[in-house]
């Protein structure tokens, strides 16, 4: 679990960084549009940078759709990785009762095992007299 919620925290990062390069992109590459009659492009002085590096309208719209598909791919990963977290659909009881389940299995594994290294040791033992034998004849 402790993996899925890494991946999580990953995947929210990474898409709160596309949010981010999607309002700079947007930010850098608009079209410089005036909205009313006050609104004034301000005229940029030779050794000034361009704020805005404009693109024309079929790349500007180009980019906006491949960084939206970016976006809804990035939250599915994100909605699927939260869906496969344990205890969305158990209620506390359930998942009380599957920790109590799988104690118990690893009662009886923990008896086979005491069981196995038992039976090893016996086999080891009737091993080690039966050498001990071929060594005195």
């Amino acid at each position: 679990m402790g993996d899925r919620l890494t991946q999580l925290q990953e995947a929210v990062d990474q898409l709160a960084n596309q949010f981010i390069a999607c309002f700079y992109y947007i930010e850098r590459h608009h079209d410089l549009e005036l909205f009313g009659p006050n609104d004034k492009v301000p005229d940029l002085k030779q050794d000034q940078p361009k704020e805005v590096e404009t693109l024309a309208p079929d790349a500007f719209q180009a980019g906006q759709l491949e960084l939206a598909r970016d976006l809804i791919v990035k939250e599915q990963q994100v909605e699927y990785l939260i869906s496969s977290l344990p205890g969305l659909d158990n209620s506390e009881r359930d998942q009380e009762q599957l920790i109590k389940d799988l104690e118990e299995e690893l009662k009886v594994a923990e008896t086979q095992r005491l069981e196995a290294v038992r039976e090893k040791d016996e086999v080891l033992l009737k091993l080690d007299q039966v050498l001990r034998g071929i060594r005195r004849h």
